[in-house]
């Protein structure tokens, strides 16, 4: 079904593109830090859940709306950032939150999953990318192109998966054991609230 020298191409480019820090990467790792080590985890499953659903928006067609309809673009973009400054405004909030979350670790991670989801699924700029980047490695001659589409599209979410799955882990076992201290709780807080907050101000800024 698919190229496998393309494959072996694409799996290459895959994993230097999941390893290299990026938006979703750091709202890990700021979900991480006002949770534990399965919140940052459940956080990267709920990201990886909105890639799957860009993929197969763009195997569909849908994905192409925003080449057509540019103001579509532009409303999810800003609906996007405006939630990214309200989970901003959450963790600028301090301790009030995180001890909610402590207290109830697993609203916690559910609230974790649905908000990678949702931040991810609100960013047009993921479509666009899975538009422009994965047709590269489709070869069109084998025929079933929507299917190769499909494959590639999984198997990057699930190196993104593995990649930011571990360092979500990795922040939230490291925000446990520094979180025993008030000041430093209060420090991860505020880390927090400024990846969210530079996150929006990413999104709303103009190509």
């Amino acid at each position: 079904m698919v190229d496998m020298s393309l494959y072996a191409a694409f799996l290459v480019a895959a994993f230097a593109l999941c390893v290299t820090p990026g938006p979703d990467m750091m709202f890990i790792v700021a979900m991480g830090g006002r949770g534990d080590p399965l919140t940052g985890v459940t956080a990267a499953v709920g990201v990886a859940c909105a890639m799957l659903v860009h993929t197969v928006a763009a195997a569909l067609g849908l994905s192409a709306l925003f080449l057509t309809l540019p103001t579509l673009y532009h409303v999810l973009r800003w609906a996007g950032a405006a939630y990214l400054l309200y989970l901003a405004v959450k963790a600028f909030r301090g301790a009030a939150g995180t001890a909610e979350e402590e207290a109830e670790p697993h609203r916690g991670r559910r609230r974790a999953f649905w908000r990678g989801a949702v931040t991810n699924l609100l960013n047009p700029k993921v479509i666009l990318f899975n538009v422009s980047f994965l047709p590269q490695f489709v070869n069109p001659g084998l025929g079933h192109v929507r299917e190769q589409f499909l494959v590639l599209g999984v198997t990057l979410t699930a190196i993104g998966l593995i990649v930011d799955g571990s360092v979500g882990l990795l922040s939230g076992r490291l925000a446990s054991l520094l979180r025993r201290s008030r000041r430093v709780t209060r420090a991860l807080d505020l880390f927090s609230g400024t990846v969210f907050a530079g996150l929006a101000v990413r999104l709303a800024a103009p190509e």
